[in-house]
């Protein structure tokens, strides 16, 4: 008897009615025949096409779709659809940030539809909730949020194609490219990888290296690829070079007589040691009537930056200057960052200037704004100019000597003599401005602004950039001198166009109020170290978290409480419509006083002229679009900055693998815990399965680990005693082996 042939499986496509009912939700002013829906799934056999003739027929009659010609399916429409911006995990689900909605809503991988991490898309709710969270699938992708994406390239050895393992946490696919565009990239090269496709049937998008960014954990390569990560530049086109360096950045006698001539007045600048460009100095002058003559004199960058020129345009794509840890990528060539907009000593340069004349009580009685010419006698650092306050030198005069004192400067002479010679005066300047703010600060704070004094993390490098320290930043009276007489110009400029009538278009710097659920979240963990926060009203909240910022000062939970209050506030953002800003307590703010790092301070000076001059408004919705991509770029620009720290943080531990340290637990999930080194501020992680003492699961409501056995627990604001078990310059993730709690092991 012969045998019976054994029949082939049939090769089905797999999940057909969730591919074809995504693809006509997709397009749902459409219809597609079989053929048509064969030819988006890249299929062509008699096999699959009559697959796909059975399944819409089964689905229109469930109705789910309808058959609108003879052959031709679309989609019922009987949902809302909904539009939101995704946050992909790098498992390949994501959550879903919708207006429309209190909660995130989740989104399973089967669901994510191609879309990627930060990508505007829209998408339906399912009906019910799905294991107590709203569930919901993209159906269609509205924007691309980024195309570019950093990562390590793979090319087997046949070299017929390559992959791009993206760094990105949150990419969760592998990038494919043909082996003509890989740019004569390496294998184990890092490189910037473009997507270009994403076929319907491919599992992985399609891409071209556009850069080889060098060897992964090489010093520039890593700095160049958190650059490039974020698409931030790090060098300037040829031609925006070449254009800059033919401006005419002389001062000459024809541009002065159309300025307030201020070069007599005593004027000098306060900056960090290390500062390469300075664009903002204070000049100071006691009046006959015993009124002082303050001016906050700012570069006048929009003299040589003029609209519609290719430098304008590489300064508004770029929109802020970078500052990473070694060091900054600006936002305008070095001809005029460093030299034509910077006020360095003794040298005449073209300012935008706002003038206050102002009583012992930090009173102001005159005001005035405008374009001047001024000349900086002498230059401080901000060491500098705190030892003269701290210690209120003997060439400081009497308040009464002061009062009687012409502290103008009538001619101007080398820095050899007369730095000596001026050195009086601009103490007693020095000691007086500093009174005034310190009145002001107070004011400031009594009307219910908040105190967000964030100890900054800064590094000893030596000469081939490896950290040779740490230390902090602290904001001591000389920072917090010129913060408030910036502040002050900041705030006025913005109330003086604010307060017009008819209103005038202009460029706010905002800041909303705090949301409720976010401050509950911050009396949730402070409440742990004992604190408690008042939310009767705007004022009792305010006073609370000065309260709490005060408190924590020189505690081990300090860095914890400071980042967590500042997470619970509103982002600030650039727009034109002013709702005022919580944080300083303003009802009118702008950015006026930086023009040389930040395109909107640019923009407040060309208004702010303009506005002088007796123009009338301009049009709304073009600024708030330059507003908006300010924003954006000042945020991508802050997470490259924060990038770039954590990565010399853990070079900088790769030296220390073999000490103990102590640190603080600074967060608690169900993967581990977070601790945070006390002396150094670098921030790791001890994974749950590296404890092994016992089995840990995580208590939520305790911000804690907890031992099923044992129940020792682990939790936030605990100090704890950690080495080194990792380090990952390419990630940029530092790993922790825990010794034990602080009271066990010191």
């Amino acid at each position: 008897m012969a045998k019976k042939k054994k029949r082939k499986p049939r090769k089905g496509i797999p999940n057909l009615t969730n591919t074809i009912l995504t693809l006509l939700r997709k397009e749902r002013n459409k219809s597609f025949n079989y053929k048509q829906i064969a030819a988006k799934l890249g299929v062509n056999d008699a096999s699959s096409r009559n697959q796909i003739i059975k399944t819409l027929a089964k689905l229109a009659a469930k109705e789910e779709i309808k058959q609108v010609d003879r052959g031709k399916f679309k989609a019922i429409v009987n949902t809302t659809y909904h539009t939101g911006i995704l946050e992909a995990t790098s498992r390949g689900a994501g959550y879903i940030i919708c207006e429309d909605f209190e909660e995130d809503i989740y989104i399973a991988s089967n669901n994510i539809n191609k879309a990627l991490d930060g990508d505007e898309v829209e998408f339906y709710l399912y009906k019910r909730r799905k294991r107590g969270r709203l569930e919901g699938e993209i159906t269609q992708i509205l924007k691309r949020s980024r195309t570019e994406y950093v990562g390590v390239i793979e090319i087997p050895e046949k070299k017929r194609f390559a992959f791009v393992i993206p760094d990105s946490s949150s990419m969760y696919k592998d990038i494919f490219v043909p082996i003509n565009k890989t740019f004569k990239a390496e294998d184990g090269d890092k490189v910037l990888v473009k997507i270009e496709d994403w076929p319907d049937d491919a599992d992985s998008p399609f891409g071209k290296v556009v850069k080889v960014l060098g060897k992964p954990g090489e010093h520039n390569t890593e700095i160049h690829a958190i650059l490039s990560e974020y698409g931030l530049p790090y060098e300037f086109p040829h031609e925006v070079e070449d254009y800059a360096n033919t401006l005419d950045t002389s001062i000459t006698e024809k541009e002065i007589s159309k300025r307030r001539d201020m070069r007599n007045d005593l004027t000098f600048t306060i900056d960090p040691k290390d500062a390469k460009d300075f664009d903002d100095a204070l000049s100071f002058t006691v009046l006959d009537n015993g009124l002082y003559e303050i001016g906050i004199h700012i570069a006048d960058v929009s003299h040589y930056v003029k609209e519609g020129t290719i430098l304008d345009e590489e300064a508004f794509n770029r929109a802020t200057s970078v500052y990473l840890v070694d060091r900054v990528v600006p936002m305008l060539p070095e001809v005029l960052s460093n030299n034509a907009c910077s006020l360095r000593p003794h040298e005449e340069k073209y300012t935008f200037s706002a003038v206050f004349k102002i009583n012992d009580k930090a009173e102001i009685k005159n005001q005035w704004f405008g374009r001047t010419v001024t000349y900086s006698d002498a230059r401080f650092a901000y060491e500098e100019a705190q030892a003269i306050i701290e210690n209120n030198p003997n060439i400081a005069l009497s308040e009464v000597e002061a009062s009687q004192l012409n502290t103008t400067i009538p001619q101007k002479v080398s820095l050899t003599g007369k730095q000596y010679e001026t050195q009086p005066e601009i103490a007693q300047a020095v000691l007086v401005l500093d009174k005034l703010a310190k009145i002001m600060r107070k004011k400031r704070m009594s009307n219910g602004a908040i105190s967000f004094d964030k100890v900054e993390v800064k590094f000893h490098l030596d000469e081939n950039k490896n950290p040779e320290g740490v230390f902090f930043k602290i904001s001591k009276d000389a920072n917090k001198l010129i913060e408030e007489f910036m502040l002050l110009a900041n705030k006025k400029v913005s109330e003086f166009i604010g307060k017009q009538n008819p209103k005038k278009t202009f460029v706010y710097r905002v800041h909303d109020e705090p949301d409720d659920s976010k401050l509950a979240a911050l009396q949730n963990v402070v409440g742990r170290f004992g604190y408690k926060l008042n939310f009767q009203d705007r004022k009792s909240v305010t006073a609370s978290l000065n309260n709490l910022l005060k408190e924590v000062v020189g505690k081990k939970e300090q860095n914890l409480v400071d980042t967590l209050a500042i997470r619970s506030m509103s982002k600030a953002e650039y727009t034109t419509q002013n709702i005022g800003h919580y944080g300083l307590a303003f009802d009118y703010y702008s950015h006026f006083t930086s023009p040389i790092r930040r395109y909107p301070d640019v923009i407040a000076h060309r208004l702010l002229q303009h506005y002088l001059d007796g123009g009338k408004s301009v049009n709304e919705d073009a600024y708030e679009d330059k507003c908006q991509h300010s924003s954006n770029m000042e945020y991508l620009a802050t997470k490259a900055e924060r990038d770039s720290i954590k990565y010399m943080q853990i070079r900088f531990m790769e030296d220390h693998k073999d000490e103990e340290f102590l640190g603080v637990i600074s967060g608690v999930t169900d993967w581990g815990i977070y601790v945070e080194i006390i002396n150094n501020k670098c921030e790791g992680m001890v994974s749950v399965r590296d404890m092994t003492d016992d089995q840990y699961a995580f208590d939520e409501s305790q911000y804690a680990l907890v031992g099923r056995h044992s129940k020792n627990m682990y939790q936030l604001g605990d100090e704890v005693v950690v080495k080194v078990k990792n380090t990952d310059l390419v990630k940029k993730h530092l790993d922790f082996h825990l010794v034990g709690k602080k009271e066990d092991v010191l």
